[in-house]
């Protein structure tokens, strides 16, 4: 986390993240549980310094059954069965590299720790409640986040859906690669997801900016 100090220190001096801590703060005081635990909400800087991000992956909420979220857009722990999202990152990557073996689990640290920032446009949830905490400031902090990215080392933006598209409007594409397309949720997904080339598009990429491509 250190690396990400600039961006904690501004962000936590204004208003909206000061009643956006407290607001989740009573939330987690109450009766039904708060994911991801308050200990992984920023699981996401902790394993990727800014120094080192190649790709950013915005997704939307975290997941909101038990023991799914854990501070990874589009990730769950080991041991817990890959949800329809994710399954069809893995089938996107699969049409990219055919050789591509699809894991049996859904842990995507080691993305995380290749360089890959696994951000969610809000950091929380309520336990059975998409969106619950959707409109409660954290959109403010991710579009701060992207704006930080944006000033920092050239990368690679991956924005799937509306919702994580509409945050990207800012982004330099003369210094970075922006690739968009619908969501991978079931609902979406096959309008092209499946075959958007992504993931070959950002190893390409990387390798003409002289840096290691990722090993999805």
């Amino acid at each position: 986390m250190e690396s990400w100090q600039g961006l904690f220190e501004q962000e936590r001096q204004k208003s909206y993240f000061r009643e956006l801590r407290d607001r989740v703060l009573a939330e987690r005081a109450g009766d039904v549980p708060i994911y991801p635990p308050k200990e992984q909400v920023f699981r996401a800087f902790e394993l990727t310094p800014k120094d080192q991000v190649k790709v950013v992956i915005l997704g939307q909420d975290p997941y909101h059954q038990p023991g799914q979220a854990h501070g990874l857009a589009f990730s769950v722990p080991a041991g817990i069965r890959p949800p329809p999202s994710l399954k069809n990152i893995y089938k996107a990557i699969q049409h990219d590299y055919p050789n591509f073996a699809i894991p049996q689990h859904g842990d995507l640290t080691a993305w995380a720790q290749q360089g890959v920032l696994l951000l969610n446009t809000a950091l929380t949830v309520r336990d059975s409640s998409p969106g619950a905490h959707a409109k409660w400031g954290w959109q403010e902090f991710t579009k701060a986040t992207l704006a930080y990215l944006n000033e920092l080392q050239p990368m690679v933006f991956m924005l799937w859906g509306k919702h994580a598209q509409q945050l990207g409007e800012h982004i330099d594409q003369n210094r970075h690669l922006l690739l968009e397309s619908v969501h991978p949720s079931p609902l979406s997904a096959h309008r092209g997801f499946l075959t958007c080339g992504h993931f070959k598009a950002a190893n390409a990429w990387l390798q003409e900016q002289g840096r290691a491509p990722i090993n999805w």
